[in-house]
């Protein structure tokens, strides 16, 4: 086989990656540009996009999609929650939080791709990975905030709990029925 009929059968899939981290991007921004505001963290479907992103994707494009959001954002589009953009919003006091999406995205991502989206391990991954994010964003809140561990925790944590369940559920739901019909 020559190197040029290789690089066609390439050319697809890296279309079929690009168009599909793409679409996961837009739908991460669609899903954070929708917030209920309730204190210095707004609610948002960012949590529920991300998961579903990643396990959809898995791990390198989930991660891509959301590596491509950030850096949109950074740039200053208007992505982020409350239709905020620039630098200064991955400064502020969560800016903690949209850095770890990216390790909210690389455990659910390395879920879905060694155990093929099964609910369970879908399930842990995600929970996980919404753990990491609140690690990263909780001390990076503090250290701008200067607020104490505890404050942190009920403002920035405790009002989520329940919330961010709901998303992995659906998440986790989401991406099972879909990688039934569609594939990524």
């Amino acid at each position: 086989m020559s190197a040029n009929t290789q690089d066609n059968k390439k050319a697809p899939t890296a279309v079929k990656d690009l168009v599909f981290t793409a679409m996961f991007t837009a739908l991460i921004a669609v899903c954070s540009i929708i917030s209920i505001p309730i204190g210095e963290v707004p609610v948002t479907l960012q949590t529920f996009a991300i998961c579903l992103s990643a396990a959809m994707l898995g791990w390198k494009r989930g991660t891509l999609s959301v590596f491509v959001y950030i850096l949109l954002g950074a740039v200053g589009v208007p992505i982020f929650a409350g239709m905020k953009g620039g630098v200064g919003v991955l400064v502020g006091p969560t800016g903690g939080y949209i850095i770890g999406f990216l390790l909210t995205a690389l455990a659910v991502g390395f879920a879905a791709d060694r155990w093929r989206r099964k609910a369970l391990p879908l399930t842990i991954a995600m929970a996980v990975g919404v753990l990491l994010c609140y690690v990263v964003g909780t001390i990076w809140f503090m250290v701008v905030t200067k607020m104490r561990l505890g404050e942190s925790l009920l403002l920035c944590v405790v009002p989520f709990l329940i919330p961010d369940a709901v998303k992995i559920a659906a998440a986790v739901l989401l991406s099972n029925r879909l990688s039934k019909v569609v594939r990524l």
